[in-house]
Order: structure tokens, then C-alpha cells, then sequence
């Protein structure tokens, strides 16, 4: 059992919901309105690829704090097929849908920290920051 909200990732709905989840904890947090939507924007491209390239996954969406900072983190797990050159996905214009979406290079550049693990035919991990000023 997890310690942190958690979206299973399914349906369309699904990543709403999981939008709705991280802009309500960054509202509670005490993120400004303009940082809410950003953090909202990364969570919802994060759980729309899940949705499209790996079928099914989980958003987990935890408070953080450290030093007396506070900050949310989202990680987006999903058992996949995984990511050939995680490198060349963070470039930007690199797609491989024509989605209208910010991209994990857009996720990248909104949150304060990125990290993701891939392995072909295992799934991947992405784990994003955003720290309050």
C-alpha cells in the first residue's frame, strides 16, 4: 500500500484525474495559481503518454519537503515498451505522436527537476519536481 495519492492510469479520465490530483496538492502545498498550472500541464502530458504508449500505468503524487523547503513530486510508472534513446526524446521537436502537448521536453523545462529510467520491454519511470521559491 502506497503512502501517496495515486491514479491508476486507464482511460482518458484517468489523466484528468491525475491532473486534478497534483493542481489540488500544489494548491495545498501554497504554490501560486501560475506554478499550479504548470505542475498540473507535466502531470497531465505525463499520464497522456502513459495512456498512449504504454496503455496502462500509475501517476503518484507526493508533498515533499527538505530543509524546511516544500516542494511536490510526480512519478509516472508504467510497464511499457520502454524507451530506445531517452536522450533524444528530451530534444526539442523530437515527436512521435502529433499531439498538441508540451512533450517531456516541455515537462522538463516546467518542473525543476526530471529524471527518468527506461528500459525496451520492461517500462519506464519519470520523476518530476517542483520546489516553492
Amino acid at each position: 500500500m502506497r503512502d501517496h495519492p495515486t491514479v491508476n492510469i486507464v482511460t482518458e479520465l484517468d489523466i484528468v484525474a491525475a491532473r486534478r490530483l497534483s493542481r489540488y496538492l500544489a494548491k495545498e502545498i501554497g504554490f501560486e495559481v501560475v506554478d499550479q498550472a504548470r505542475i498540473a500541464t507535466a502531470t497531465s502530458e505525463l499520464a497522456k503518454n502513459i495512456y498512449l504508449y504504454a496503455t496502462m500505468g500509475e501517476i503518484i503524487v507526493e508533498k515533499l519537503e527538505k530543509d524546511g523547503r516544500k516542494g511536490i513530486a510526480i512519478t509516472a510508472i508504467d510497464n511499457g515498451p520502454g524507451i530506445s534513446d531517452p536522450r533524444k526524446i528530451l530534444e526539442d521537436n523530437y515527436t512521435t505522436s502529433n499531439s498538441q502537448g508540451v512533450g517531456l521536453p516541455g515537462v522538463k523545462r516546467l518542473m525543476d527537476s526530471f529524471q527518468i529510467n527506461s528500459e525496451l520491454g520492461k517500462g519506464t519511470v519519470i520523476r518530476i519536481e517542483k520546489w516553492l521559491e
